[in-house]
């Protein structure tokens, strides 16, 4: 049996675990299989899950946010499933942590614990591997006091001669500083490589138009990724495969096309600490021009996993136009254009759900991810890639674009990007007729302050013109 305060490895890896949960009135999870989420959540970090309890209250136990004769259950249950530990589907105090683990005298995990382990055996770049580290180091802190037994000891005293001599310093302030100063170098490292992220991400979005994938945890975000770019991003049809933002250019046809981003998934009640940590991560993909959400519409979880992610993106939208209204250079933040697919539609027995869908979210396209078999395609792939063509091209009319002929890249890029149907040559101007769309427009103004936009009556076509009244 181990030791009740034994808690130098959180690790779960072939463990035998039981799940266990308070559910309260307001407490979110699917009736139809509350334990669902732990449970993929505690195999993917390695536990066995032997067993299962909960307990409705209308409040949690202040102590020991279980009641007293529920814990005591739990215990005879880990004794007769031989658990060693137990993971429970909330956020639990230190002080909770401890309470219960003298009671139940097994190793207690809490949900925060059990996906900053996941999130520590997935991450494998530098970036993803620093913002684990912060995220643990922010959760450890101020439960120092609770989880460790070692700290008790006490450095100092008589040994170490003249002037030394007194009580000493304990060892969990010892602790304390030490995760204090290792805090501050990683925050440091990581505003430095973000910083250089945002800069990259500018620029990135004035040469061209981003589109980012954004949806639940095992949605299949990384899967539509590689079948719709050359991306090679890592997908498994397990939670948290993606840790990092991959960006591949995504050819939509007709010398159309916009760099497409697969992002990290959400999940229900993330731990705080990871939300701050991957804020920057999350952050690339709310200035994209467009979002597209990806929803397993296969899963019985599918309504929670909605709910999760709209709301999380509302709070990561808000939190971008709080930032960039107290920057007094900033242009405005403009919400992304949201695209909602329905993924692993091909899953289904028949098209009730799909129905559904499409009633509680207007232009959802029912969608298959997987890569066209050959000689043929998957449901909604087309569909999705027309959308996104007609959103990044914009309303279509047919203008008079004026180059000076020194500015070969724009000349070429305007080529290459857009319908051109008519050349002729003025003086030092090339002046080429084209079908293009109001966001190609503004694509090809950005940076270009000598490009001249007309009708092909020859009348100037302002910027504010574009922005503002020329609109689908």
């Amino acid at each position: 049996m181990p030791a009740p305060t034994d808690r130098q490895n959180i690790k779960v890896q072939a463990e035998k675990a039981v799940l266990a949960a308070v559910r309260l009135p307001n407490s979110v999870f699917d009736p139809r299989d509350p334990f669902g989420e732990l449970r993929e959540l505690s195999k993917q970090a390695g536990a066995s899950v032997v067993g299962e309890i909960e307990q409705r209250r209308e409040r949690p136990e202040a102590g020991t946010y279980m009641g007293r004769g529920k814990l005591n259950e739990l215990r005879d249950l880990c004794v007769a499933l031989d658990a060693t530990t137990v993971i429970f589907d909330h956020e639990l105090s230190p002080k909770q942590i401890a309470s219960i683990e003298k009671i139940v005298e097994r190793k207690i995990l809490d949900r925060s614990e059990l996906i900053l382990d996941i999130f520590a055996g997935r991450a494998t770049t530098h970036e993803a591997k620093l913002q684990v580290e912060l995220a643990q180091l922010e959760y450890t802190y101020p439960r120092l006091r609770s989880m460790w037994s070692h700290l008790e000891r006490i450095a100092g005293g008589s040994a170490g001669g003249v002037g030394t001599r007194g009580p000493g310093e304990q060892q969990l302030e010892i602790d304390r500083r030490l995760i204090q100063r290792r805090k501050s170098i990683l925050q440091a490292e990581l505003t430095e490589i973000q910083e250089r992220k945002r800069r990259t991400v500018r620029e990135r979005n004035v040469d061209n138009d981003t589109v980012g994938l954004v949806g639940y945890t095992n949605a299949g975000k990384s899967t539509l990724f590689n079948t719709l770019t050359t991306g090679g991003a890592y997908a498994d049809d397990r939670v948290f495969a993606t840790l990092t933002t991959r960006t591949r250019r995504w050819d939509l046809g007709g010398g159309v096309g916009c760099m497409l981003s697969d992002t990290v998934g959400f999940v229900r009640e993330l731990p705080h600490h990871l939300v701050a940590s991957f804020r920057a991560t999350l952050e690339e993909a709310m200035h994209a021009d467009l979002l597209i959400v990806v929803l397993d519409v296969s899963d019985p979880s599918v309504e929670l996993h909605h709910e999760t992610v709209m709301r999380t993106l509302d709070e990561l939208f808000g939190e971008v136009e709080a930032r960039e209204a107290k920057d007094p250079e900033s242009p405005g933040y403009e919400r992304p254009e949201l695209v909602v697919v329905l993924n692993k539609a091909d899953r289904l027995d028949d098209n009730r759900d799909i129905l559904y869908w499409q009633s509680r979210v207007p232009g959802s396209i029912p969608l298959c991810a997987l890569p066209p078999e050959a000689g043929g395609e998957r449901p909604g792939q087309a569909e999705l890639i027309s959308r996104v063509r007609s959103h990044v091209v914009g309303a279509i009319r047919v203008l008079d674009l004026s180059v000076p002929m020194k500015n070969a890249r724009l000349i070429d890029a305007i080529e290459r990007r857009c319908d051109v149907t008519e050349r002729r040559y003025e003086a030092d101007r090339a002046i080429l007729r084209a079908e293009l769309g109001n966001r190609q427009v503004s694509r090809l103004r950005s940076g270009n302050p000598d490009l001249v936009v007309m009708t092909t009556e020859g009348e100037v076509v302002e910027r504010e013109t574009v922005r503002a009244g020329w609109r689908r």
